[in-house]
């Protein structure tokens, strides 16, 4: 199988996107592939077709948000078993394929490592030097959709939230978690300012 014909497929599919998604775009689609294939190219024993697999499941999981917000994982699942057979794949695949996408449902709550990778993949941001551009357009994202009314709200939100992140994979465990950490410690400064 090649990824070239179902990626475009898939990325002329995002073109549909709404513009008010301003994290959820099709960038963060091609970010989120861009992971994938850095941890892939990481951890061991990772085999050809699982690769593949994981690099369509980093392509589909938010292509639910072509129709709806909350429960976008399943919506990109349904997406995925219409789509994906024309391309040749099977209902095993696609079954590991959709395993990978409600991988990213948060909480989390990984099967297996490919589910792993899927989900430091999608969050990959949170342990880079790119957080705080990237969580501006999901901030914009959120106050637009009512589920933030507030900048203190939003802080309190992140800090939460990356509190209770955490990433799986050895690689991204190595080259990721302490740069969260120190997102996290300068987030809680700044709460600690305001308070």
């Amino acid at each position: 199988m090649e990824i070239n014909s179902v990626k475009e497929y898939i990325l002329t599919k995002l073109d549909g996107l709404s513009s008010r998604l301003t994290y959820h775009k099709k960038q963060h689609t091609l970010d989120v592939l861009a992971s994938i294939e850095d941890i892939v190219a990481n951890e061991e024993d990772v085999d050809e077709k699982s690769a593949h697999l994981l690099k369509v499941a980093a392509l589909m999981h938010d292509t639910g948000f072509l129709e709806v917000y909350m429960n976008h994982e399943e919506k990109g699942c349904e997406y995925a078993k219409e789509w994906l057979p024309q391309f040749g794949y099977s209902k095993e695949d696609i079954d590991r394929i959709c395993g990978m996408i409600m991988a990213t449902k948060i909480p989390h709550n990984p099967k297996d490592r490919y589910e792993q990778m899927m989900c430091d993949a999608d969050l990959d941001y949170l342990g880079t030097d790119n957080y705080d551009k990237i969580a501006a357009t999901l901030h914009k994202e959120w106050i637009y959709y009512g589920f933030v009314n507030s900048d203190e709200e939003w802080l309190d939100r992140q800090i939460g939230f990356l509190k209770l992140h955490r990433y799986y994979t050895p690689y991204f465990v190595k080259v990721r978690v302490a740069k969260k950490q120190e997102t996290l410690e300068r987030l809680e400064a700044k709460k600690a300012a305001l308070d």
